[in-house]
């Protein structure tokens, strides 16, 4: 059986002056198709569409466009949704939930960057991006490893340098090791003029680069329009921005409350470390945390003072020493500390 639109081609080409047999061979179809439709050139065919078929997706579209009404004009990924949409009984996958989005939100899909590979230990990058800007401004320090994918996230209220150089610090304590390169851009507070020196000889911020010699590890600048040198951190930040802070930010303003840094950065290393570095990466189809077990033998050493404390020896202390500290009160109010705890 054949549809309108191949009756409309056979009688065309007819009508163009084509053999059956050529316009059999044109379309694809028989010979005595052919002979059929044009021997009875008022005869339609019995053509009954099939009917669509019904997607895992379908309870599910009122609640995301909903969902996405309600946090506009705020992106929300679509893992974020997948997440939100599978605690409600959705059992299908990722890709029909995103080409649902693509559509909805009128939208091709984006390219794929091919991105360089490097060996474990080898490469970090770090970049900022500013979620939320004003008088309240919260930036993300962000900083991924090249080999294993595994995320470090700080969420700040500055960029100065010395904020800098203690995000470093916590990146370094989080991986349990420095690697051997890091990659930035021009950022202000790592380098003061590119290429001064000659091609690829930069001039760094002074703190910084002392800062890099006494971690041990080589600055490296990305060299500009290039998104396969720093790509994997960029797309980072985004995925940091569509996939915490928007969630996160667009939840609290429903009930008129601002995300602060101090219960920002408590959020962030849960997120970190029970979904970020626990999804299943889409380039190397692992998770960031097994491939850092495999990185870490591979990054330097960490210094005497990021090292963890060693634990302090019990001392037997005669009873009136400990009793005289009875009656100092807390720093706050019990209930001060379980409300806190509760609201987390």
């Amino acid at each position: 059986m054949i549809s309108r639109e191949e009756l409309m081609k056979i009688r065309i080409l007819h009508q163009q002056g084509l053999s059956q047999r050529a316009i059999a061979e044109q379309l694809g179809v028989s010979r005595n198709t052919v002979k059929r439709y044009l021997s009875e050139p008022d005869e339609e065919p019995n053509y009954t569409p099939r009917p669509q078929a019904i997607s895992k997706l379908d309870d599910f579209k009122p609640y995301l466009k909903s969902r996405i009404a309600q946090a506009s004009p705020i992106h929300l990924s679509a893992v974020v949704l997948l997440r939100e949409i599978q605690e409600r009984g959705y059992e299908g996958r990722i890709t029909i939930l995103r080409m649902y989005l693509y559509q909805l939100r009128g939208k091709e899909k984006p390219q794929e960057v091919i991105r360089f590979e490097t060996p474990p230990g080898k490469q970090m990058q770090v970049d900022w991006g500013q979620m939320r800007g004003g008088k309240n401004p919260l930036h993300a320090f962000v900083a991924v490893l090249g080999y294993s994918r595994t995320l470090f996230v700080a969420l700040t209220d500055n960029m100065r340098y010395e904020t800098l150089e203690k995000c470093h610090e916590q990146a370094f304590e989080y991986f349990q090791g420095i690697p051997e390169q890091i990659w930035y851009d021009n950022m202000k507070t790592v380098v003061i003029e590119r290429d001064a020196y000659g091609e690829g000889k930069h001039r760094f911020h002074k703190s910084f680069y002392q800062f890099a010699k006494t971690m041990t590890f080589v600055p490296k600048l990305c060299r500009p329009y290039r998104p396969q040198t720093k790509g994997k951190v960029e797309r980072m930040v985004q995925y940091v921005r569509n996939n915490f802070y928007r969630p996160l930010s667009t939840k609290l303003s429903s009930s008129n409350l601002m995300l602060d840094v101090e219960t920002g950065n408590i959020k962030l290393r849960h997120w970190l470390d029970e979904i970020a570095n626990e999804r299943i990466h889409d380039t190397t189809k692992e998770k960031p945390s097994t491939r850092l077990k495999r990185e870490q033998p591979y990054l330097q050493s960490l210094p005497p003072e990021l090292l963890p404390a060693l634990p302090v020896a019990e001392v037997d202390l005669p009873l009136p020493f400990l009793n005289q500290y009875d009656t100092i009160p807390m720093h706050h109010d019990l209930n001060v500390y379980e409300q806190f705890a509760e609201a987390l």
